[in-house]
């Protein structure tokens, strides 16, 4: 079965609407423009929606690699809902958003796409901007911080299993790279005069690609051998990949999802797998989040990180937790 091709939508999501329906919640595919780009996004009404009616409403930005109708469409559509106007969006340069060279994925632009669905959202028919939230997940989750930190629309912030992607590429995953830094920014800087040369643009390795299934379960860590099932198989869909511009590098190597946590004021909840082997880039940044006095961590008990973003008794916790973080906030 192929979930993108037999969904009117393209979502692969367990449980994904297929098609809209009077007085149901409803899906809306929406392109804007930001900074010259189109950017692609979906949407999602809540049932009985009235654009004469004033609604809460919620930004989810989606994993590294990931597109907007994966985890990020689900978490979308779990909170339309309970009653929000939701919004699930592709990157620029990933997924059906525009930007050249495809899969550039800088800091600078995942921080600028979240103000920019802000931007959009809080102009759409029934929304009441006083009550915007967001949620980030994974790489989404990191950004959707650093966001946070001076976006003051953003009046609660949500976090599921948040990802410190400049940390990761710059010192490896659990600082298994931590000794070539040097090394590999020469090859991003080679890959930038390349690109701006226009003879090549250079790409990191794309496991789905490289790996078979078999290769793929000796991987040391959790991550990793249950994200190869999970984009490969589960949730599969042609705009993911786990490859990016090798001179992203650049820019990912400075960044630190930590910094300027102290400026995050807004009501903060941050949710992970305890068994996740990412644990310590959640707790890292909610360690720094002393800024806000309404914060808290929420552990979903026996969950790894990619279970977060499908198992159904992990979701419903998780939305559960949603509903009562963005319920008493917004």
């Amino acid at each position: 079965m192929n979930k993108e091709k037999d969904n009117a939508y393209g979502l692969v999501y367990d449980g994904a609407l297929e098609k809209n329906e009077e007085g149901k919640v409803n899906i809306h595919q929406v392109n804007y423009s930001l900074h010259g780009l189109k950017i692609a996004a979906n949407v999602y009404t809540p049932a009985g929606y009235e654009e004469t009616k004033k609604y809460p409403a919620i930004v989810v930005a989606h994993p590294n690699g990931g597109v907007k109708e994966q985890v990020a469409g689900l978490f979308a559509q779990r909170l339309a809902e309970l009653g929000y106007i939701t919004m699930a969006f592709d990157a620029a340069y990933q997924g059906q958003s525009e930007g050249m060279p495809r899969n550039t994925d800088r800091p600078q632009n995942r921080v600028e796409d979240i103000h920019g669905a802000l931007d959009y959202i809080v102009r759409c028919p029934g929304v009441d901007r006083t009550r915007v939230g967001a949620l980030g997940i994974c790489g989404g989750g990191g950004y959707t911080l650093r966001a946070a930190q001076t976006d003051k629309r953003i009046k609660a912030v949500a976090t599921l299993s948040a990802f410190n992607t400049g940390i990761v590429r710059k010192n490896g995953f659990l600082d298994t790279q931590i000794n070539t830094i040097p090394e590999r920014l020469e090859e991003a800087y080679k890959a930038r005069e390349l690109e701006l040369s226009g003879t090549e643009v250079r790409y990191t390795p794309n496991m789905l690609d490289t790996l078979t299934p078999a290769q793929a379960e000796e991987l040391p860590f959790d991550l990793y051998r249950e994200g190869y099932e999970y984009y490969g198989d589960l949730c599969k869909h042609t705009g993911s990949s786990f490859s990016y511009t090798v001179s992203s590098n650049i820019d990912l190597f400075a960044f630190d999802a930590r910094i300027g946590m102290e400026m995050i004021n807004q009501p903060l909840l941050m949710m992970a797998g305890k068994l996740a082997d990412t644990l310590y880039m959640t707790e890292g940044c909610y360690e720094k989040a002393t800024g806000t006095k309404n914060k808290e961590l929420f552990l979903i008990d026996k969950a790894h990180h990619i279970q977060t973003y499908y198992v159904p008794e992990y979701v419903d916790q998780e939305v559960n937790k949603l509903k009562e973080f963005f319920g008493a906030n917004l």
